[in-house]
């Protein structure tokens, strides 16, 4: 069965984050998010929140 794939757009604070859904999953663009809170550095926000041990273990869970 393959993978139907979707993309849709919402706007939160003035900023659209993109949503992508997968075989019946939704996924929300962390990249989106970041460039909201600093564009120039998203990636750097987001390297620290994966080795946030808060976020290690919500994902653990």
């Amino acid at each position: 069965m393959p993978m139907s794939k979707s993309n849709r757009k919402i706007d939160v604070l003035d900023t659209q984050i993109s949503i992508s859904r997968i075989a019946e999953e939704d996924f929300i663009s962390l990249t989106d998010i970041a460039r909201h809170r600093d564009t120039d550095r998203s990636d750097d926000l987001i390297r620290n929140w994966v080795r946030n041990r808060n976020t290690l273990e919500f994902l653990g869970i």
